[in-house]
Formats: C-alpha cells, structure tokens, sequence
C-alpha cells in the first residue's frame, strides 16, 4: 500500500509539510509506504476549459507545461491521497486550487479514475479561515468518489511561522488520529 501526501503550500517544508509528515509518519508505523510531493517552486497553472481531456480519455491533463500529469500519475499509483493547504485568505493556496480544477476534470473525464481511494485534507492556518480552506478539499475528495477517514477533529494546524504547528499539540494529536485511521480503513479496503 502506498499514500502520497501533495503539499500545496508555496513554503517547503513549513507547517502545511510538519502536518503531513505527522500524518504520513503514523501510516509509515502500519507499514504504509509514504511519499510527499512539494508544489512549492512549481507553478500550476489552472484549467483552461479545454475539454481535451474527454476527448483524449488518457487520463493526463492537455497543458504539457507543468508538474500536473506527473502528480496524476503519482495518484494513480497511490492506495491513499493527502492533500495538504495553508489557509490563504479563507481558501487554499493558488497552487492547490489549481490542482483540484485540473485534476478534477482530468477524473471526471476517465469515469473518475480516483474512485474508491482514500483521500483526507489537511490544514494549516495562521488565526482562521481554516473551515473553508478544509471543506474545499473535502468536497473535492468527496466529489472523487474517494472514501475519507474521520479524525478526533477538523484536520487543522495553528502557527503561522514555521515549526509554529510543533505547538498545537491538540492538532498535532488530530494528525496522528488521522495517520492511524487512514491506515486502518486502507487494510480494511485491502483485506
């Protein structure tokens, strides 16, 4: 088994990555294999509204100029997706947001071809706006067909400056929670 974590935070390795780390170190103590993929340095550029991808049907996006297809394949290949977002304005990151429209109608196009994975958001967030930021990768994992864990509370992280999150201990807590249930609803899936 196998979860890839994509962190759509234009900071690498700030608190969106602390947060996933925590969430992938709890799957890698069940034997879950882990990667984590950073967007920052990347730009994705949003959809275009080509509607290539339903002709093509390849299960790749049309726009060639980018990282998107690399991390569809990565999905793909992935028993388990985390998608990871700071809190910009009460939203997720442009980066992020781009993912999810492009990946979104690339899935939709090849009978969703994210169906049936597990899938959970998690947040980082300075003060607030986090609900937001939550639910718009909540939906889009919904929207995917894709089964979502629960957790002992919203998947969120408090801190604004790096390593800020190493404090929240009761978000921290909810990572781990994560981490665990992830695991065990993939060994369930698979057994």
């Amino acid at each position: 088994m196998k979860v890839i974590a994509i962190n759509g935070s234009a900071r690498k390795d700030g608190n969106t990555a602390i947060l996933l780390k925590t969430v992938l170190g709890e799957l890698e103590a069940e034997g879950i294999e882990t990667s984590l993929i950073q967007l920052a340095g990347n730009q994705i550029a949003g959809c275009r509204a080509c509607y290539r991808c339903f002709k093509n049907k390849d299960r790749h996006c049309s726009v060639k100029s980018d990282m998107l297809n690399d991390i569809l394949d990565a999905m793909l290949a992935a028993d388990g997706i985390l998608l990871g977002s700071p809190t910009y304005f009460s939203d997720v990151s442009a980066n992020m947001r781009a993912l999810i429209e492009r990946c979104g109608f690339v899935a939709r196009a090849n009978d969703y071809m994210l169906k049936r994975k597990v899938g959970a958001p998690v947040v980082a967030v300075r003060r607030a706006g986090a609900i937001p930021a939550f639910t718009g990768m909540y939906l889009f994992l919904h929207y995917m067909q894709m089964i979502i864990p629960g957790s002992s509370y919203w998947n969120v992280g408090i801190g604004r400056d790096i390593g800020d999150v190493l404090k929240d201990e009761e978000g921290l807590n909810t990572m781990r929670d994560l981490g665990r249930n992830m695991a065990w609803l993939l060994k369930k899936l698979a057994a």
